[in-house]
């Protein structure tokens, strides 16, 4: 598997009094295709918070593309691509602005935007409609595209943050492909999603119940372990075996 790309050992974040994420340890590894389950208020966004170098941990110590979450927060932020369930684009622009938008932002040289715009229009079949502000985009169009925009810059990892909500079974399987060809690229998937037949297309799965890690495997180690049929079944078993819910 080689090194991990994303490492955590006792990860822990409080505010005041509550603990939002209770030392939370795991790896994962490069191309590895990771889902990371949780009801709301599970913990899932405040460790996402962390792992993007957008939130100082309280305790524990955590690397994410070989830099240290507590000195090197902005080298983080420059090697992780990000995508949330609002897709993180400009309505108002067009879907060329929003291309080389978000390649200036990531640093890459006037050239070399130009040179991926003109690829990425053509690999998503967008030519036409490269200018066309983005809210004229169907929302699975805009969906692939984030997802393009996420990656332009060649990150070694991406955090998916919920990104198919409210798109229909049909597009929520194509994007997935996506992801497929991404992780056989080499980078690694780091998702979150609350579609659970989704969960079955993971390498592994960490399910966070109160602020911790409840289960961490295979989707099919899962299912076995607790003698599940489906990801939804271990789920719920994890969820109602929580004394806080």
């Amino acid at each position: 598997m080689g090194e991990p790309v994303i490492h955590t050992e006792n990860l822990t974040k409080r505010f005041g009094d509550f603990t939002a994420v209770d030392a939370l340890s795991f790896s994962v590894f490069p191309g590895e295709i990771f889902g990371f389950l949780g009801a709301n208020g599970a913990g899932k966004t405040t460790a996402i918070r962390m792992l993007t170098g957008l939130l100082t941990p309280t305790s524990g110590i955590a690397t994410v593309a070989g830099f240290d979450l507590y000195t090197g927060s902005e080298k983080i932020k420059m090697n992780i691509g990000y995508m949330s369930q609002r897709f993180s684009l400009y309505d108002d622009l067009t879907v060329k602005e929003n291309i080389r938008f978000f390649a200036g932002i990531y640093g890459l040289s006037s050239p070399v935007i130009k040179e991926k715009t003109a690829r990425l229009l053509e690999s998503l079949d967008l030519v036409d409609a490269a200018d066309a502000r983005l809210a004229r985009l169907p929302l699975g169009w805009k969906q692939k595209l984030a997802f393009s925009v996420a990656i332009l810059h060649e990150p070694k990892i991406v955090f998916l943050d919920e990104p198919t909500g409210g798109v229909d079974p049909v597009t929520r399987r194509r994007f997935w492909d996506m992801i497929y060809e991404a992780s056989e690229r080499g980078v690694t998937i780091f998702v979150t999603t609350h579609y659970m037949d989704e969960a079955e297309y993971c390498d592994r799965l960490s399910i966070m119940v109160d602020g911790r890690v409840a289960a961490l495997d295979s989707p099919e180690a899962m299912k076995h372990h607790y003698g599940a049929e489906s990801m939804n079944d271990v789920f719920l078993q994890l969820a109602r075996s929580n004394p806080t819910e």
